[in-house]
């Protein structure tokens, strides 16, 4: 076999991914034919890429000797035959199972024999597609993710049967690009899609059950949520299903429940599946769960703090003993509120809860108090006085409406803006961050891909601040766990049992990056 340096490679399937896979290789000096079944069409991706590098040219951001090495390098061919001599071939043909293990068995008859047969399939089984070829040991999954000069991390993908030198040698082709080679096992959603069931899937749930509007657990994970300098998620879930499209991400979701058995952590949402079927499928519809207009997001306005009517409703405010007694009085002080330090609330005292987990009923009971009186603030990111711009509070059902508006207000009077929201088990950070690292402790526990690889894959994937096992770390394992287990106590759903990647961890506190 030739060196890295020298490989021929051949790309099948000339769509906007097959396009992009033969630039970025093209780019870091390859040799690239490409082949596809419809007249004309490898001469129209060749002349597409032409036309994105000479606008790089135009805007000074390409030298006009690197565009024309570029596109010398890339060769349109009219049969399969043609890529006879290539050491790589990537198909990147319709995700369809029969239609990929056709043309892996003509690929396999045309090739050298220690030619490599690589698939960019996001969904379909690496191991099934290789199971066309005699020699399934050379097949490897060889996952892109769109634009791809773009989207710098690319999935290996391990079949069962493939052999290490395959996806070595993948992963030493990924390097020579810029991108950022991960190497996964073959399972349903790979890495970074099955890692990404945490985030819009737990949302969709906490919409279903009428905690908050999508606008406000949007506004709630992009500004409440802070990991340090790396702050909160650039896009809320719901704006990031819109920019993908619900007939685009549902089926991931189904597809992905369904491979693992009904696992309860992926289960699907009823309400997307009636969105899709309404046609409301985001952007390229221009509407979903935001308005879209000329291609942009209709803002919906924030919702104006209310304006107090009438005598106060409460005239001092009491916590119960804690771990955030303290800071929650020191916040209500800071703000020019009088705190109540008697050893129980005053009959007129505001009570601010701070559950970790459970909801602010199970918190109000489980201490004896006045459900009417009772408000909940989430603590697990910043919340102190002029030290976030945003701060969620939660009711329970018998929470005095008037009460709870009363508290919006206090808890709004140094600037920061607040989201009161309806009782939830972990109100809506909580909720969402401890099911991603959820998601991504699961997928280090079944050793899927390295702790270091479910990072990297993730935060280049998926945009995220953090890796989710290093999301995990900055809250603490054994923080999250006691999250977990107090949302599996509260509502008594599966999904929310801690993996043993987690518990195992908590116990012996260590980081949830730590391999084994």
């Amino acid at each position: 076999m030739k060196t890295i340096e020298s490989f021929g490679i051949g790309v099948v399937g000339t769509g906007a991914m097959g396009r992009g896979i033969a630039q970025l290789f093209a780019q870091a000096g390859h040799a690239v034919s490409l082949f596809d079944a419809a007249p004309d069409a490898a001469q129209a991706a060749k002349a597409s890429v032409a036309d994105a590098l000479g606008r790089q040219v135009d805007k000074g951001r390409l030298a006009r000797d690197a565009c024309d090495a570029t596109l010398a390098r890339m060769r349109p061919v009219g049969t399969l035959a043609d890529l006879s001599g290539c050491d790589l071939v990537i198909e990147a043909v319709v995700e369809n199972l029969d239609v990929k293990k056709r043309l892996f068995a003509d690929l396999e008859a045309l090739v050298a024999p220690d030619a490599i047969l690589a698939t960019n399939t996001s969904s379909l089984s690496v191991t099934a597609i290789a199971a066309a070829c005699k020699a399934p040991g050379r097949v490897a999954g060889y996952h892109f993710f769109n634009p791809v000069p773009l989207m710098k991390v690319v999935e290996v993908i391990r079949g069962v049967r493939t052999e290490p030198s395959v996806a070595d040698t993948l992963v030493a082709l990924t390097k020579r690009t810029g991108h950022a080679p991960v190497v996964a096992q073959d399972t349903p959603g790979f890495l970074i899609n099955h890692a990404g069931r945490g985030y819009g899937t737990e949302a969709l749930k906490l919409v279903g059950e009428g905690v908050a509007e999508p606008h406000m657990v949007d506004r709630i994970m992009r500004e409440q949520v802070v990991f340090g300098e790396r702050g909160g998620f650039r896009l809320g879930p719901f704006e990031l299903l819109d920019l993908t499209g619900l007939d685009v991400s549902h089926p991931v979701m189904e597809s992905i429940y369904r491979q693992f058995y009904d696992e309860p952590r992926f289960r699907p949402s009823a309400l997307a599946a009636l969105r899709v079927s309404g046609g409301l499928l985001g952007r390229k519809t221009g509407e979903g769960f935001y308005r879209h207009e000329g291609g942009r997001q209709v803002a919906v306005p924030e919702p104006t703090p209310p304006v107090a009517a009438g005598p106060a409703p409460f005239s001092k405010v009491w916590t119960p003993s804690g771990t955030h007694r303290t800071a929650i009085a020191d916040l209500v002080e800071a703000l020019g509120g009088t705190v109540d330090d008697r050893h129980g609330p005053s009959a007129d005292s505001l009570v601010v809860l701070a559950p970790r987990g459970h909801d602010a009923s199970w918190a109000a009971t489980e201490s004896g108090l006045p459900g009417e009186r009772c408000v909940a603030l989430d603590t697990l990111f910043p919340y102190g006085a002029k030290a976030c711009t945003r701060r969620t509070l939660m009711t329970t059902p018998a929470t005095d409406p008037a009460l709870a508006e009363a508290a919006q207000r206090l808890f709004g009077a140094d600037g920061a803006k607040v989201s009161l929201i309806r009782d939830s088990a972990g109100f809506v950070a909580q909720r969402v961050v401890a099911m991603v690292v959820a998601v991504a402790c699961e997928i280090a526990q079944q050793r899927i891909a390295s702790p270091a690889d479910i990072d990297l894959a993730v935060r280049l994937g998926l945009g995220y601040p953090l890796g989710p096992l290093s999301m995990g770390d900055a809250l603490g394992a054994a923080a999250v766990a006691g999250l977990l287990d107090g949302m599996h106590e509260t509502t008594g759903d599966p999904r929310y049992r801690p993996s043993l990647w987690l518990r195992r961890r908590a116990a012996l506190g260590l980081k949830l990056t730590h391999a084994d």
